[in-house]
C-alpha cells in the first residue's frame, strides 16, 4: 500500500462518520465509496471494512437486506420531535395564517369598493367616500400589521421561537421520511413483491396513509 493510501485508510473512520452523521440517511457501502472516493481517495476495501468496525464500536447502525447491508447513523444522537408539540406549533400558525388571509381579502374588497365609486360617484361624493373608504381600510391595514407581528397573541420574541421550533421539527420530519423511504427502496431492490404488499406485511403507515402533509419549509 502505498503511503497516500495508507494516510487515506487511517482517517477512513473519521470521513465515513462524519460523513453519515450530516447526510443523516442511509448508505450501502457502494454508495459510500462513489460519494466519497473521488474528494478522499478511499479503496471500497478499505470502506467496506471501516463501516464494518464502525458498526461492530456501536458508532454507527447496520441493516442487513438479504447479501445487502445498509449502514446509517445512530438516530439517539438527535433530539426526538414531540408530536403533539409539532400538531400545536402547526395550529397556532394555521390560526394567524387565517386571521391574515382574512384581512387581506377584506382590504382587497374595499378597494374594489374604492373603485367602483370612482367610476360612478359625483366629485363631492366621490371624494366624502374615498376619505371614509382610506380610514376604514387604515384600520384594517393596522390590524394586518398588528396580526402579522403577532402583538395582540404573543410577543414578537415568542413568535419567532415558534417560528424556529416549526422550522427544526419540519427539518426533522423532512430527514426522517427521506431516510425511511430510501431504506425501503433499498430493501424493494430486491423484494420480490409490490411495494404496497410490503408495507402491509410489515405494517408501515405512510404520511398519506393517516391523511399527513408534510408543511411547506
Amino acid at each position: 500500500m502505498s503511503k497516500g493510501r495508507a494516510e487515506a485508510a487511517a482517517g477512513a473512520p473519521g470521513i465515513l462518520l462524519r460523513y453519515l452523521q450530516e447526510q443523516n440517511r442511509p448508505y450501502s457501502a457502494q454508495d459510500m465509496f462513489g460519494n466519497l472516493q473521488k474528494e478522499h481517495g478511499l479503496g471500497k476495501t478499505v470502506v467496506v471494512k471501516t463501516l464494518e468496525q464502525l458498526a461492530q464500536q456501536g458508532k454507527i447502525k447496520e441493516k442487513s437486506y438479504g447479501k445487502q447491508k445498509i449502514y446509517f447513523a445512530d438516530q439517539d444522537q438527535f433530539d426526538v420531535v414531540n408530536d403533539a408539540d409539532l400538531h400545536g406549533l402547526d395550529a397556532k400558525i394555521v390560526a394567524l395564517t387565517a386571521k391574515v388571509q382574512s384581512l387581506q381579502q377584506s382590504c382587497r374588497h374595499m378597494e374594489t369598493e374604492l373603485k367602483e365609486l370612482t367610476n360612478s360617484l359625483t366629485t363631492p361624493e366621490m371624494q366624502k367616500e374615498i376619505q371614509e373608504l382610506k380610514k376604514e381600510c387604515a384600520g384594517y391595514t393596522e390590524r394586518l400589521k398588528n396580526i402579522k407581528a403577532a402583538t395582540n397573541h404573543i410577543t414578537p420574541e415568542e413568535k419567532e421561537q415558534v417560528y424556529r421550533e416549526r422550522q427544526q421539527y419540519c427539518r426533522e420530519w423532512r430527514k426522517r421520511k427521506r431516510m425511511a423511504t430510501e431504506m425501503c427502496d433499498a430493501i424493494l431492490e430486491g423484494y420480490s413483491k409490490s411495494k404496497k404488499q410490503f408495507f402491509e406485511e410489515v405494517g408501515i403507515e405512510t404520511d398519506e396513509d393517516c391523511k399527513v402533509k408534510l408543511p411547506d419549509p
